[in-house]
């Protein structure tokens, strides 16, 4: 196992892998809403409470081994907040919008995130946007437009669309907020180490919004409930964050967002498959669209 993971390759194949069973969070949700009749935070809440373990265990091993790097008083802040953004508002923003649009549209319009990071680094950062990255943003803007009013065509009966959307689009601007802080974190404390207390700080967000909030019997209401909520947990969750993770490490944060391109042509045909949602013209040429404009911010000279 050891000389397959050293092989040239093996950051690619473990890229792959964890986009892919990414991919399958939103066909899990949308079983999950139609089975189990739950709301999102409760959804979310079971799917950490399963995920944290994993967590707690990653930290433990993180922090005991000699190569673990000390973090300042800024570094774990910096963690924190960015572990608050990219899986406790854009998870929450991303299930509440599953409840109202397809699993197809949803995983285009969070494939927003590589161009809104882009903006987040020429507009915070001050790095200058190329003529090749400005034709990508358009690209991947034109794919979603097109998608998007094919899907209203299909969907014009759903009084909650563009709340769907929307919330979605907000998960998209979270999840570059988190992309672009963490490329800069990163190479200063390892993606393991990072993934796991960022993670951990998510969790804990999820777990006092839905203590304050103060419906608990809904968490017995459904045994479906305690189905989905592992599932989304262990294969949607933990194990892809670690391949990323893992991935990103061997082969780079531009080669791993050019291997998770696969990720909304998986999405589309699983929810066909597996949801029966439609396949249509316009969402395919804006799904091209998006992937072209994505792999145009991901591929070098």
């Amino acid at each position: 196992m050891r000389r397959l993971l050293q092989h040239p390759s093996a950051g690619y194949v473990l890229a792959l892998l964890g986009s892919l069973l990414f991919s399958t969070k939103a066909i899990l949700v949308k079983l999950a809403f139609a089975g189990a009749k739950v709301d999102a935070l409760s959804l979310l809440t079971v799917r950490m409470l399963f995920a944290l373990p994993f967590y707690l265990v990653g930290a433990w091993l993180i922090d005991r081994d000699a190569a673990n790097v000390r973090m300042s008083r800024n570094q774990w802040v910096l963690v924190i907040v960015l572990g608050l953004f990219g899986y406790y508002l854009s998870s929450l923003f991303d299930f509440m919008g599953l409840q109202y649009i397809s699993a197809g549209l949803e995983r285009l319009i969070l494939f927003l995130y590589p161009t809104f990071s882009l903006l987040i680094n020429a507009f915070v950062f001050k790095q200058t946007l190329s003529r090749k990255q400005i034709i990508a943003v358009v690209l991947t803007y034109a794919g979603i437009l097109v998608a998007y009013i094919g899907e209203l065509q299909l969907d014009n009966s759903n009084p909650n669309f563009v709340l769907g959307s929307l919330l979605v689009f907000l998960c998209a601007i979270t999840y570059s907020i988190y992309i672009s802080g963490s490329g800069r974190i990163i190479p200063q404390v390892g993606a393991n180490k990072f993934n796991s207390f960022a993670m951990l700080a998510a969790t804990g967000g999820i777990f006092l919004h839905f203590l304050f909030r103060g419906n608990y019997s809904i968490l017995t209401a459904s045994t479906t409930l305690w189905t989905y909520g592992p599932a989304l947990a262990i294969l949607s969750t933990v194990i892809p964050s670690y391949l990323i993770a893992a991935g990103m490490k061997k082969i780079g944060s531009s080669n791993v967002a050019i291997v998770s391109s696969i990720g909304p042509v998986s999405t589309i045909l699983q929810a066909h498959l597996f949801l029966g949602e439609q396949i249509f013209l316009e969402q395919i040429v804006g799904t091209c669209l998006v992937l072209a404009g994505v792999l145009m911010l991901g591929v070098k000279k």
